[in-house]
């Protein structure tokens, strides 16, 4: 199908629909298990921004558990507003952010296909910086080329992950860890569950790639909010 691109939540586990699967995509990405060429090495600068690969289809995606609800915690300081763009300097990334919702069937929508250097944030859950847990989503690779979230897994402990939002303030989250996740045995609750404090989820796809079914997991990066900015 080509039409769109969306995540289902029919039967609570998301997962992305996207080219056809006879069509396996090029990835840039070192470890897919398809030929391609190698990633670029990760720059850990904290200057120039994420150039964003050319317009194209994207991949299937792995699944993973639906998104919580925000949870019933203490807010953060500041008022909780909606995340315009995510930064994350060690990776040279910066992504505009856009809104993601449930249509009518439970899916959610990824980014557009033809922009893949955008993340998406589930508007169901938290606001970044607020209480709960924020869940922000992007895609590994195209099918010409390199995506946002292709060196996802390369965050190490304490790296920084900044979130501007509309009220003017910056949510700065550290990272914690960053795991891969099979379907089969993907934490739900370890994922998306309240921490009772306000914490960060970037996702994307990961793992084996097979040409029917897509990736065959899911990178997770766990960060815990650090500071509130105005800006």
């Amino acid at each position: 199908m080509t039409a769109s691109v969306t995540f289902s939540l029919v039967t609570g586990i998301v997962w992305a629909c996207g080219d056809s699967p006879d069509e396996p995509p090029v990835t840039s990405a070192a470890s897919a298990p398809h030929p391609g060429p190698p990633a670029a090495p990760v720059t850990r600068a904290a200057s120039a921004p994420h150039p964003g690969p050319p317009a194209a289809r994207v991949t299937r995606a792995a699944r993973t558990p639906r998104p919580g609800r925000p949870a019933a915690a203490a807010r953060a300081p500041g008022p909780p507003a909606a995340p315009v763009k995510l930064a994350i300097p060690s990776l040279v990334i910066e992504a505009p952010v856009i809104g993601l919702r449930l249509d009518r069937q439970g899916r959610l929508n990824t980014p557009p296909m033809s922009r893949p250097h955008e993340v998406g944030w589930y508007r169901g859950g938290s606001v970044p910086g607020a209480a709960g847990t924020a869940v922000i989503v992007g895609h590994r690779d195209t099918r010409t080329g390199p995506a946002i979230f292709l060196n996802l897994n390369a965050l190490h402990s304490g790296d920084l992950v900044n979130i501007s939002r509309a009220d003017h303030r910056t949510a700065v989250f550290s990272v914690d860890s960053v795991k891969t996740y099979k379907r089969k045995d993907f934490p739900n609750s370890k994922v998306y569950g309240n921490t009772g404090r306000p914490e960060l989820r970037l996702l994307t796809c990961g793992g084996t790639f097979n040409k029917k079914t897509g990736y065959g997991a899911n990178v997770v990066a766990f960060a815990h909010l650090k500071d509130i900015r105005k800006t």
